[in-house]
């Protein structure tokens, strides 16, 4: 690693200083150096590497690069390692702010980003966050794997997507570190020839082989979500084959090592007349059921796979008649029980302990939005340093 330079001009200062006093060396130990630098933030980081050639070259150490990542993301519900992320009307834009402030402070001073290709007429998406990238598409078939922090991003290439009459293109975004270390991007093109009949393509976009390879077909139906919901090394969506009386909603999953099909057992839901929704919260699969303007239940399965590991988590009231808005999956939930989500096009933290819901101040007509924790992960390879 670049630090082994620091230790031998360590040695080479401390051999020389100990001729003219007894005292501590003049340079930190290599380890200390290490362990003060993985916990600064990014931005401190993009500064400290003009300090040295040395520092340089340690910051952009893969290891360090990882090692930086891994102490962020070690405690999933500190608020203070990640960034919200959303977009806005009535002017197309994505911006960024403290999550922390929208937990604890009710309020933004958001950022607007300079993200790929924008423009004021052109359509922004946010795919999915991994890792501290973001899988963004521009007008739907144009694709970035994006740091907005180093503000770095790759386009992915072309691979004949583009939605027509009849089609509708979907994405998914997720790493694959069981096998190869790999961010990957997944495509499914629907196609419908008639009200009964459709047909799908799923390809793979690997971040380190640089290449887009057809897979077996969307089983199970039509994916229903927009964006695939990566946990566990794999890809979600909420699925259908029959959009008639009898409408059924199962969870299939793609992992993105073995590139194979699989389907999540839901809870147990009560009755009543509902809608269902996919997420993740934190880094365990999540649904939110809504019951037409009376409550919203948030239920995640704590062990990855087991059924009967599904727990209702809280109940959300819809405290006045939301109309035709109601409540989405939450992005994230504090230690304290204070959860982030939509309602419509407002952002609302519910805390769960006072059974109280507040508004999110300083926001424009919200779209989407997401979460992402500040890293030094490049878009351009796993595991290249920045540059």
């Amino acid at each position: 690693m670049a630090v082994e330079g620091v230790q031998k001009q360590q040695k080479t200062t401390s051999d020389s200083s100990s001729k003219e006093e007894d005292g501590p060396p003049v340079l930190l130990l290599e380890e200390i150096i290490v362990e003060i630098l993985c916990r600064l933030p990014v931005e401190s980081l993009l500064r400290c590497r003009s300090v040295c050639k040395l520092w340089y070259s340690l910051i952009s150490d893969p290891l360090f690069v990882k090692s930086h990542l891994s102490l962020s993301t070690s405690n999933t519900t500190n608020p203070r390692c990640y960034r919200l992320i959303f977009s806005t009307l009535p002017k197309i834009n994505l911006k960024t702010s403290s999550l922390y402030d929208a937990l604890y402070h009710h309020s933004l001073d958001p950022i607007e980003l300079d993200y790929p290709m924008k423009h004021p007429r052109k359509s922004v998406w946010i795919v999915g966050s991994s890792n501290g990238l973001l899988c963004i598409a521009i007008e739907e078939d144009t694709l970035f794997l994006w740091n907005p922090t180093t503000r770095k991003s790759t386009r992915l290439p072309y691979c004949g997507r583009k939605s027509h009459p009849g089609c509708y293109v979907l994405y998914g975004f997720g790493y694959s570190s069981t096998v190869d270390d790999d961010y990957r991007v997944v495509e499914i093109s629907c196609v419908f020839k008639d009200r009964a009949k459709y047909s799908t393509t799923v390809r793979i976009y690997s971040l380190k082989f640089g290449n887009w390879k057809k897979i077996d077909a969307f089983p199970h139906g039509i994916p229903l979500d927009d964006s695939g919901k990566f946990s566990n090394g794999a890809l979600h969506w909420a699925a259908s084959q029959d959009f008639g009386s009898s409408y059924s909603w199962i969870i299939v999953s793609l992992d993105l090592a073995k590139e194979t099909y699989g389907e999540i057992l839901q809870p147990v839901y009560d009755e009543g007349d509902k809608d269902l929704t996919l997420g993740v919260l934190g880094e365990s699969l999540c649904v939110l059921c809504n019951y037409r303007g009376i409550r919203a239940d948030v239920w995640v399965m704590k062990v990855y796979g087991v059924k009967d590991s599904w727990t209702k988590l809280v109940s959300i009231p819809y405290l006045t008649d939301p109309g035709r808005d109601q409540f989405s999956v939450p992005f994230c939930v504090s230690n304290d029980g204070k959860l982030l989500l939509q309602l419509g096009s407002k952002l609302i933290v519910y805390d769960s302990k006072s059974s109280s819901s507040s508004e999110i101040q300083n926001v424009d007509e919200c779209l989407e939005a997401c979460i992402f924790v500040e890293s030094l992960v490049s878009p351009d390879a796993p595991n290249r340093p920045w540059r």
